[in-house]
């Protein structure tokens, strides 16, 4: 499903600084993985990669076989928009939007009709358990209810591979925890690859397996035969 090759990334500034050095990575299709490591360890670098947000500085990231290096950046924005959802640690919902009309965004920009858009939105808000709020605002919804809403517009086209970079990390405990069980309960439904960058070890062993990044490098990759 993903695959990286000796994956460099490098970033000129004032000194060049080099947040990816020579990862090579295979995720298969259903797994789901946590990304571990201190700040500063590469780990939302490699996420923005595999999402063909950034390109790599040398090396080859493959997504279900095809080459992303190879790839023009209209086919880049296909992959992205077919193939890949996103979840932030913050949210990223347009605040004058409706919980549905955001949702909604993804589809509208597949081409979709207004009532197909609706009726998918209308579903995968009632998939996240907030059918009863699809006219409301972000400023109207807890921290919860808005990250609930961020990844059912992730799910929009119900894509293959789920990126989550801290998607707990701007929530308290008990609502973290609320959350993680959504995820867990929707890869078990969709069978989506999910890769979540965390620093919580609570969800990081909960995953089927956890990569350890230190200095732009996997100095750990541990498998689990299920989900704890």
């Amino acid at each position: 499903m993903i695959q990286l090759s000796h994956v460099v990334k490098e970033f000129d500034g004032k000194r060049k600084v080099r947040a990816l050095d020579g990862v090579s990575l295979r995720i298969a299709k259903g797994e789901m993985v946590s990304l571990v490591g201190p700040s500063g360890s590469g780990k939302s670098t490699l996420l923005n990669l595999i999402g063909t947000l950034d390109k790599p500085t040398s090396g080859e990231i493959s997504i279900d076989g095809a080459t992303l290096s190879g790839l023009a950046d209209d086919d880049l924005t296909r992959v992205r928009r077919d193939k890949i959802g996103f979840i932030f640690q913050f949210f990223n919902l347009l605040p004058s939007l409706s919980c549905m009309e955001n949702v909604s965004m993804p589809l509208h920009l597949r081409g979709w009709s207004r009532r197909q858009t609706r009726e998918r939105a209308r579903e995968l808000l009632d998939l996240v358990g907030l059918g009863q709020r699809l006219d409301h605002l972000p400023d109207e919804l807890s921290g919860g209810e808005r990250q609930r809403v961020a990844i059912a517009r992730a799910l929009s086209v119900y894509p293959p591979i789920i990126l989550a970079d801290e998607p707990t990390g701007n929530l308290d405990t008990a609502t973290g925890a609320d959350i993680l069980d959504l995820v867990r309960d929707l890869h078990q439904r969709l069978n989506a690859t999910i890769l979540m960058v965390t620093h919580d070890r609570a969800i990081a062993e909960s995953c089927h397996r956890t990569i350890t990044l230190r200095d732009g490098r996997i100095v750990g990759d541990l498998s689990r035969n299920a989900a704890s």
